[in-house]
């Protein structure tokens, strides 16, 4: 009989994919903070020259809420993603007699916890579009303005990003059905 640990590749895909969850949404939760300490009144913030293209105090209002949405969207992933690494190490502690690592954990837990974290995170990634647009409008000029630097800012924005979410969104079904 081998007496050799045995590695089985389904624990640790499952612990690689939670950690890259909360590694993606640490960054956007500094970036959503770093943006919410950024003064959106400082006029010297801004390239706007023509008073017409001036942003509403509405649009100022969006940004902070975008970013405080975001912000939420982002620590929510992290926290239930977190859970899950957790309760699958402590599924694995259980384990760690047999030197087998691969842990017993609920199939139906698992799939839940890692759909509602891909939401949070999906969530979060929307507002932070919406934050951004409303930045690029606040620095830039309003879209209604009609100002060719707003709009070749906000167009690959409102293009891209939509466009890794919808594969983001299609890997995370993948995962939950297969």
């Amino acid at each position: 009989m081998d007496d050799r640990p045995h590695l089985k590749i389904g624990t640790c895909v499952q612990i690689t994919a939670v950690d890259g969850i909360v590694n993606v949404n640490s960054l956007f939760t500094l970036a959503v903070f770093v943006g919410l300490a950024w003064n959106p009144f400082d006029s010297s913030n801004s390239l706007i020259t023509d008073p017409r293209c001036n942003p509403t105090a509405r649009m100022t209002e969006d940004l902070v809420t975008y970013h405080v949405f975001s912000f939420s969207s982002f620590l929510f992933s992290s926290l239930i993603a977190l859970g899950t690494k957790q309760a699958i190490r402590i599924a694995m502690s259980r384990e760690v007699h047999k030197i087998v690592l691969l842990a017993h954990v609920n199939k139906t837990f698992l799939r839940l916890s890692m759909l509602v974290s891909a939401v949070g995170s999906l969530c979060g990634c929307g507002f932070l579009m919406l934050a951004l647009v409303n930045m690029i409008q606040i620095k830039l000029g309003t879209l209604s303005c009609g100002s060719p630097q707003t709009i070749c800012a906000v167009v690959p924005l409102v293009i891209f990003v939509p466009l890794g979410l919808l594969i983001y969104v299609t890997c995370v079904v993948y995962a939950f059905v297969s």
